[in-house]
């Protein structure tokens, strides 16, 4: 069920999770530097749904690298709560992302040799408080495909064994790149079912980043990237259920 209007602003009243102040990011290719983030500015809210919305090339990609603690800006600071990212060891980074984010990609990167349940206790054995693997599993809807291995799931149910276990150690951010990406319109509709459930049910903020503008129609926010800038940032006054979106 989507949120409404007030409820969306309640969650913006919640908390800022991220404040991201004048994050440059500039890769040196050879000779030649690459302007990737260009002094962003941004806040994301605590249980809110974003999403990060540009074409390839826009920097959304850099930006969700350097809030997961996968990236560091050339310039800026990045401000988890009061935790400055930019400041961070790299053991505190390694903590940051093991203990506080979820990570969801284009391509599930489960471990061929073990089953769906198997693959998300991978990483509730290092967590502090996770859920229990079938828990994980029952919430993106796959509690009847626990015993299967990679190969024996469609696309779409790899992806939501990936979400399971990105939010089985119990995150307080899932950042999600193109989650959708390698998946045809019905099948990314159910994936993008499994994320909103986390989002209302758990309260978890999420963000993803995709270049299909469609899918900006069910996020609290959408915050549109352009040649390393945000050109502008919008608030749905209605969100659409992902079975409702124009593809």
């Amino acid at each position: 069920m989507a949120k409404s209007r007030q409820q969306s602003h309640e969650i913006l009243n919640e908390g800022v999770v991220f404040h991201v102040h004048g994050v440059t990011k500039v890769y040196q290719m050879g000779e030649v530097k690459v302007h990737a983030l260009r002094g962003v500015d941004l806040d994301l809210y605590r249980g809110e749904f974003t999403v990060l919305l540009g074409a390839s090339g826009s920097g959304k990609s850099t930006l969700l690298n350097i809030l997961g603690g996968l990236d560091t800006p050339t310039d800026g600071h990045v401000l988890y709560g009061e935790r400055d990212l930019t400041r961070a060891s790299e053991s505190e980074l390694t903590r940051y992302r093991r203990f506080h984010v979820g990570f969801v990609f284009q391509f599930y990167n489960l471990i061929p040799s073990l089953t769906a349940l198997e693959n998300v206790a991978v990483v509730t054995e290092i967590a502090k408080t996770p859920m229990q693997p079938r828990e994980a599993l029952q919430l993106v809807g796959l509690g009847e495909r626990l015993d299967h291995f990679p190969a024996q799931l469609s696309g779409g149910e790899q992806q939501r064994v990936a979400i399971a276990r990105a939010i089985a150690k119990k995150p307080d951010v899932l950042l999600c790149d193109e989650p959708t990406g390698a998946l045809d319109s019905k099948t990314g509709i159910v994936v993008l079912e499994a994320l909103l459930r986390v989002n209302q049910e758990m309260g978890t903020s999420t963000a993803v980043i995709t270049h299909n503008a469609g899918i900006a129609q069910m996020a609290d926010r959408v915050i549109h990237l352009v040649d390393g800038r945000i050109s502008e940032v919008t608030t749905n006054e209605t969100r659409l259920a992902p079975s409702e979106l124009s593809w």
